[in-house]
């Protein structure tokens, strides 16, 4: 088992949230805990291409956006401001809800968009912990321990 305190949690949720369609992998080391960035050209490295299959390392699939956007709408059910709370339901309608979403807190409420970014980052992290537990590099009374540490923040 990894030391969940010694691995880069951001990193992780950074690869899990990656929803981009490039030519490129996030790969997990299990046997140090650090995360590589393959591309094609490249490899991990940045100069020798290689395949990534004839790496000992586990790939970090994006989760579907879906997770993100949940994210969102849970965040914007916290909001005690009813006015607030109505213009980001709005902005989380249709298609470009991510870019709409950020765009509200951004422009009218900046006040929110920190707290906004920390309400995230935590769930993410919370993602990656789920992710170590689900390739068996950490156990769960860690991961549980992380949890019950580590509670949404408070919106206001």
């Amino acid at each position: 088992m990894l030391d969940l305190s010694r691995l880069d949690l951001e990193e992780i949720a950074t690869a899990l949230a990656d929803q981009s369609a490039y030519e490129h992998h996030w790969l997990f080391n299990p046997d140090n805990g650090q995360v590589v960035y393959w591309t094609a050209d490249g490899g991990i490295d940045g100069e020798t291409p290689i395949d990534p299959d004839e790496l000992d390392l586990l790939p970090v699939r994006p989760l579907p956006s879906y997770v993100w956007y949940q994210d969102m709408v849970e965040f914007t059910d916290r909001i005690s401001d009813e006015r607030a709370r109505d213009r980001l339901y709005r902005a989380l309608d249709g298609k470009g809800a991510f870019r709409r979403f950020k765009g509200a807190l951004r422009d009218t409420y900046p006040h929110l968009l920190q707290v906004w970014y920390d309400f995230r980052d935590l769930r993410a992290k919370r993602r990656a912990v789920d992710w170590l537990v689900g390739n068996s590099l950490v156990d769960d009374d860690t991961a549980m321990r992380f949890i019950s540490d580590h509670p949404d923040p408070e919106v206001p």
